[in-house]
């Protein structure tokens, strides 16, 4: 018996599709976001509020857990700084590297947008079925449990 799948036949190839849900999902988040007195946070300030840990984070920490280059992460995070999100801090176990750490505001707009993403989630569930949305979670965690970093505790 085969386990080979046969996308020629089943419509849209896989990649295709991960691509449109994200679009959809992230076009969503940035549209509610836009409506809040955070409007000027947009979806590449994610590879900072998504990956930083609640005490701060190193830029080459944040870097890989977006799976993006430093000067992309540094670009964001100097946009954030600028904008009161974060501030950079030098780090008390390295005098040469610093920390980047949320600002209060950057802290209610990190639970803005985590409560956001929530509901997404939830209307998805509404919208599509509570068990399709719960299923294609569990897919997605087990597919990218050993290429993404324990989510941080906030």
């Amino acid at each position: 018996m085969s386990t080979e799948v046969n996308t020629t036949t089943r419509g849209h190839a896989m990649i295709r599709l991960l691509d449109a849900a994200f679009d959809g999902f992230a076009a969503e988040l940035a549209a509610r976001i836009a409506e809040t007195e955070f409007s000027d946070i947009r979806p590449s300030h994610g590879c900072v509020f998504g990956t930083i840990d609640p005490d701060g984070s190193r830029l080459t920490e944040l870097a890989e857990r977006a799976h993006m280059t430093k000067q992309s992460v540094g670009e964001a995070a100097t946009e954030l700084e600028l904008r009161g999100y974060l501030e950079r801090v030098p780090d008390p176990n390295d005098g040469r590297a610093k920390i980047i750490r949320l600002t209060e505001r950057g802290r209610q707009a990190q639970r803005l947008g985590r409560g956001m993403i929530d509901e997404i989630e939830q209307e998805w569930a509404e919208r599509f079925g509570a068990d399709r949305v719960a299923a294609l979670r569990d897919a997605l965690e087990a597919i990218a449990a050993d290429k993404l970093p324990a989510v941080p505790v906030i």
